[in-house]
């Protein structure tokens, strides 16, 4: 196969998800941890487990939050990533030590600079969209072809299907996550996960980072080959 990294096929993505940010707190390389967050459902349950039972082995005053796009809506919408991660989990956890949202108003610049200060980040959480995106990258975008250089970028679906504009890491910016966990659910992304493991040229078969592992279920890993 040529999944990008580790699969790893689990029966609750969701625990699974909240055992590897637990695991990857308690061996830090720094005081502080620094995590890049996601959206969509898949991520909205992971963060739900995090803040549920396992919320309580993370020191929350030592965690800066990051987000590896966000869609270009207010951030008290429906539709923002910000407001899924808020509801999900920051509410539920009482706060971090630093949230740094993605603000469209102000272009990309801002943000691949606060990266920049960052260095690496200690984990990027990843979903994958049914036609192959990750992030905010989609098949056919222009951020997929970003200079090497920039970390964060505006981008579109050229195919219309996923609305609005959005900010989003680039190929680049993800790849300086020490460990991305790429969160992966139901029958509706089995065509997806196939197709990378098959690898065809989606964003989602390209991530690079120090170390990939995904998190598949039963379902979605039902196209795989045996």
């Amino acid at each position: 196969m040529a999944i990008p990294g580790d699969l790893v096929l689990v029966d609750d993505v969701a625990a699974a998800f909240s055992g590897r940010v637990i695991d990857a707190f308690r061996t830090r390389p720094l005081d502080t941890f620094s995590i890049a967050l996601s959206g969509g459902s898949t991520a909205r349950d992971c963060y739900e487990h995090l803040a549920g039972a396992a919320g309580s082995q993370i020191d929350w005053w030592k965690v800066d939050v990051y987000w590896g796009d966000e869609r270009c809506v207010p951030h008290d919408h429906v539709d923002s990533n910000y407001r899924l991660a808020r509801e999900a989990l920051l509410d539920r956890v009482g706060a971090a030590n630093a949230t740094h949202l993605m603000r469209c108003t102000e272009g990309p610049d801002p943000y691949q600079l606060r990266l920049g200060d960052l260095g690496r980040i200690d984990m990027v959480h990843l979903g994958l969209g049914p036609d192959g995106h990750t992030a905010s990258l989609f098949p056919h975008s222009a951020a997929l072809d970003a200079d090497p250089g920039r970390l964060v970028a505006m981008n579109d679906d050229p195919l219309g299907t996923n609305p609005y504009q959005r900010m989003t890491l680039t190929l680049a910016g993800i790849a300086r996550a020490n460990l991305v966990v790429v969160t992966v659910a139901g029958e509706a992304k089995a065509e997806a996960l196939a197709a990378v493991a098959a690898g065809d040229d989606l964003p989602a078969a390209r991530i690079e980072a120090d170390r990939v592992v995904w998190l598949v279920d039963h379902a979605a890993a039902s196209l795989l080959p045996s």
